[in-house]
């Protein structure tokens, strides 16, 4: 019978509970899983700068183990700068557990990242593209989110305006990392 769910209930729980792995927007065109797009194969191959100033390839952040790459438009963008003190906000164990590499790509000199790290609360890995090949190649023209997985993408959001970034405990449940409670705020106290 179409339309009709097959399994047990907890079957069907479990399917509905699970994430959506793929996203396409409006700029991604659709590849078949297991398919290596080219940008990605072309991409990987750029470099990208730590904070010491050490060049290596993009791919050699993702291909051993699952990771979610965040790409930020500056360091002087305050939504961006807003973002990044949130992700900072995720447990590292949280990330451990899950095998899973938090990576934060911004476009400036690797001079910046330190200070954009201390003044975040940032503590996970970040690189620079200084040239923005790599926002070049995959066509970026804003601020992406990404969880890649050695050379499969499992999703990929492009932001549409500066405060489109992708709600943090989506693409946590994405990577399958333990989500964050972010209504946690400092008390107030009367005088």
């Amino acid at each position: 019978m179409a339309g009709r769910a097959t399994g047990t209930p907890a079957e069907r729980a479990v399917a509905a509970a699970a994430p959506v792995t793929r996203q396409i927007g409006d700029q991604s065109p659709w590849r078949p899983p297991g398919e290596e797009p080219a940008e990605l194969r072309d991409a990987a191959r750029c470099l990208v700068v730590d904070a010491a100033g050490k060049a290596l390839p993009f791919g050699s952040l993702y291909k051993e183990r699952k990771a979610i790459v965040v790409f930020v438009r500056h360091f002087l963008c305050y939504v961006c700068k807003e973002y990044v003190e949130d992700l900072g906000k995720i447990p590292k164990k949280y990330l451990q557990d899950a095998n899973v590499k938090l990576i934060v790509i911004g476009q400036s000199s690797h001079h910046h990242i330190k200070p954009f790290c201390n003044l975040t609360g940032y503590p996970h890995e970040m690189y620079v593209d200084p040239e923005r090949e790599i926002y070049k190649t995959l066509g970026m023209k804003s601020g992406e989110t990404s969880v890649t997985s050695g050379n499969e993408i499992h999703f990929v959001h492009l932001d549409k305006n500066r405060l489109d970034h992708m709600p943090i405990n989506t693409i946590l449940q994405l990577a399958g990392v333990q989500t964050v409670d972010f209504t946690q705020r400092s008390k107030i106290i009367n005088v």
